[in-house]
């Protein structure tokens, strides 16, 4: 083979490589949103189903005690694939940077098309930042897995509150305590999200 042949081949794998991980990127948003949507609708089947219940007494206790587990188990699954998902889609996202800088430096090293590919900075940054969301020090607040950690760190709260209510504590050491619990487990969860995404592979 010669090197024109090769770098012919090289220039066709890199860019069949380059559309599956465009298309690995879109099947890690899809699985983000089907799977926030199943959390979302089994939360809200067990919200309504409450209201069915709400002011029975025992029944009301009992169907608490069956969902609120159910949906804290399903919201913290949903929570830890989000995150994986978020780390899949950062991946391909920096590799999908270097083949970009790649045609830069070799096809059209005065141009403008792939200049953002090789912009200063580490590649995470440079990746991120060409998709015109460069890293924050709150991104971590806007992806769909913070999302579903509010909503986990909320349930937790609720269902600490309704646990002391039942037991007849006073209602305003419930409500706090059911807010201290729901803020230290968005923390949680969050410190949890950004120690995985800080061990993020260099493609």
């Amino acid at each position: 083979m010669t090197e024109q042949e090769r770098a012919q081949a090289l220039v066709t794998a890199l860019t069949t490589e380059h559309f599956v991980l465009q298309t690995s990127r879109s099947a890690t948003v899809a699985e983000s949103v089907g799977r926030a949507t199943v959390f979302l609708s089994t939360l809200s089947a067990g919200l309504i189903g409450l209201g069915f219940v709400a002011g029975k007494g025992t029944v009301a206790a009992a169907y608490l005690a069956a969902v609120m587990p159910t949906l804290l188990v399903v919201g913290w699954l949903t929570f830890v694939r989000l995150t994986q998902t978020t780390v899949e889609n950062a991946v391909d996202l920096q590799r999908i940077r270097r083949i970009r800088a790649y045609y830069h430096e070799q096809f059209e090293p005065d141009g403008q098309f792939f200049a953002d590919a090789v912009a200063p900075g580490d590649n995470a940054r440079v990746a991120w930042a060409a998709t015109g969301v460069p890293p924050s020090r709150f991104a971590m607040l806007y992806t769909a897995a913070a999302m579903v950690a509010a909503i986990n760190s909320l349930l937790a709260g609720a269902a600490a509150a309704l646990l002391l209510a039942l037991a007849r504590t006073v209602l305003e050491a419930g409500i706090a305590a059911g807010v201290v619990i729901a803020v230290l487990a968005f923390a949680a969860q969050i410190r949890f999200q950004s120690r995985v995404m800080s061990r993020l592979p260099e493609p």
